[in-house]
């Protein structure tokens, strides 16, 4: 999937096109082992499977990627999580974020086919990963929802209460992330529970250098029909 983005680096702003051929979902990413089997025993109790391992690698197609400013889904059960989405790209690795868009009722047969089915939205702003690797844990992701006629604060946590890229990375790829590669590196709870909204607001914000990488989309529900 060829995607468009604008980098921004410390020598000032330049155009990228990527072509991602392969994408992955990195899933149960945090660092707390013992939050995240507590999250998973919660999952569990209300059908969803326990994942096989932790971190767990799920194949997307990668045509699920887009950079529009809407997408269509089916049925009234999904939700966004704003994630870091990091890519290899003319042997260059760059960070951007994307939602890990996913149908939470389809979640309950199937985590892999519930993320498989929904667009996986991308901003169209990247960093060169070496810029910020040695703050990582600074980098702070945050998600908004709009709930009736107001905007309202639905994700927001440190990038240090997830595993980094370069750990990720290495589960996945020991030998390093090959060009047309990209990977979402987890995410943060959910204020409030996890909720279907008709847009949504991401960004990933690094308070050292006080720039944004921002995305938003809207949502449309196509009817699900037996």
């Amino acid at each position: 999937m060829k995607l468009t983005f604008e980098v921004i680096h410390d020598g000032g702003t330049r155009p990228l096109q990527a072509d991602i051929r392969e994408l992955v979902v990195a899933g149960w990413a945090g660092r707390d082992l013992a939050a995240i089997e507590h999250h998973i025993e919660e999952l569990a109790a209300i059908g969803v499977p326990r994942p096989s391992a932790v971190p767990l690698y799920y194949r997307i197609a990668a045509n699920q990627l887009v950079q529009a400013p809407a997408i269509q889904v089916v049925g009234p059960h999904t939700s966004g999580e704003v994630e870091a989405f990091v890519f290899a790209a003319g042997g260059e690795l760059y960070v951007s974020i994307a939602s890990d868009h996913t149908d939470r009722k389809l979640e309950a047969v199937s985590v892999a086919l519930s993320k498989q089915v929904c667009a996986k939205p991308v901003a169209a702003q990247a960093w060169p990963l070496a810029e910020v690797a040695g703050h990582w844990d600074e980098l702070v992701l945050r998600s908004r929802i709009v709930e009736g006629d107001r905007t309202v604060l639905y994700q927001e946590g440190p990038a240090a209460e997830l595993r980094t890229p370069a750990e990720l990375i290495a589960g996945y790829a020991p030998g390093g992330l090959p060009d047309g590669v990209g990977m979402t590196c987890g995410t943060v709870a959910a204020i409030g529970g996890i909720r279907p909204a008709p847009v949504f607001e991401m960004e990933l914000h690094d308070p050292r250098r006080r720039r944004t990488i921002s995305h938003r989309y809207a949502v449309e529900v196509l009817p699900e029909v037996a």
